[in-house]
């Protein structure tokens, strides 16, 4: 999260891991110059990345990821007052059963 970082507005940055549908790049070349798929430890060995601190802790969750089966944010099933199916995304799930399991 960064406040007030660009024209005074705030960044919330989120790390998705995901499963491509394809291998195909629909890039918008209005935007972006140059897009590629490459392997995560590639990419955390760039420059840019290792001297950006932000960058750097993101690429490292993503290699957690990819070499230890490091679960991120899981979603749990839950609903609402009213009955509407929701989901919760927290960091460790183990931590929220034990603890939900001994109220």
């Amino acid at each position: 999260q960064s406040h007030k970082s660009f024209f005074t507005k705030s960044d919330l940055f989120f790390l998705c891991v995901l499963r491509p549908e394809s291998s195909a790049i629909n890039k918008q070349d209005v935007e972006i110059e140059a897009a590629q798929w490459m392997p995560i430890e590639e990419y955390a060995a760039q420059h840019f990345v290792i001297d950006n601190k932000q960058k750097f802790f993101m690429a490292k969750i993503c290699l957690a990821k990819a070499d230890h089966g490091y679960p991120g944010f899981s979603a749990r099933e839950t609903t609402t007052g009213r009955g509407k199916k929701t989901y919760i995304y927290c960091n460790n799930p183990e931590i929220v059963e034990n603890f939900a399991s001994s109220m």
